[in-house]
C-alpha cells in the first residue's frame, strides 16, 4: 500500500481540478437557440432552383438519399420524400436533429468556436465535407449561412420559436 494516503488523495483532487475544466469546455452543450438559428439559416440560404422537379425536398432542399439516412437516425423510421416535403414540422424536426449533431461535432473540433462551427456545418451541408468551401459558389453559400445565422442568433428566443412552428 502507499505510505502517504493523504498525499495520494490530494494529488487526485489537484489532478481532477486540472482536468475537469477542460472536459467541461470540450463538452459544452449546444443550445436550442443555436440549433434553431442554424436550422433557419440553412433554410434561408437553401439554393432555389426554380424547378419544382429538381429532386430536392422541403425548404432545406434535401436529397432523397440523404433524407432516408437522416430520418432513420432522427425518427428511427424512414420517411419518403413526399412525407418530408408535405410536413414542414417533421422536416424541421429532422433538420434540427441533424443540425444539433453536426454543430456538436464542429464545436468539439473547433474548440467551441461558434462561427467556425457554423462555417463547417454549412460547408458540410452543401458538400459533405467540413472544409474546402473558401471560393466560388460554396464560399458564397457558407457566407450566406453565417450571415443568416448571426441575424437569427441575435433575435429573441420567442421569435425563433414562433418561426419554427409555422
Amino acid at each position: 500500500m502507499t505510505k502517504n494516503p493523504i498525499g495520494l488523495l490530494l494529488s487526485g483532487v489537484i489532478l481532477s481540478f486540472g482536468v475537469l475544466p477542460s472536459l467541461a469546455q470540450a463538452q459544452q452543450p449546444i443550445s436550442d437557440a443555436q440549433v434553431a438559428a442554424m436550422v433557419e439559416a440553412l433554410r434561408q440560404a437553401a439554393p432555389q432552383t426554380k424547378n419544382p422537379n429538381d429532386g430536392l425536398y422541403s425548404e432545406w432542399q434535401v436529397k432523397p438519399e440523404t433524407l432516408k439516412g437522416w430520418s432513420r437516425t432522427c425518427l428511427k423510421r424512414e420517411l419518403t420524400p413526399t412525407q418530408f416535403e408535405n410536413s414542414p414540422a417533421i422536416a424541421r424536426s429532422v433538420v434540427s436533429c441533424i443540425t444539433r449533431r453536426e454543430l456538436t461535432n464542429q464545436f468539439a473540433v473547433t474548440k467551441n468556436n461558434e462561427i467556425a462551427s457554423v462555417r463547417g456545418v454549412a460547408c458540410w451541408w452543401m458538400t459533405g465535407s467540413y472544409t474546402g468551401c473558401n471560393k466560388g459558389f460554396t464560399a458564397d453559400y457558407v457566407q450566406k449561412v453565417v450571415s443568416f445565422y448571426q441575424q437569427q442568433h441575435s433575435k429573441p428566443a420567442a421569435t425563433q420559436r414562433s418561426r419554427g412552428s409555422s
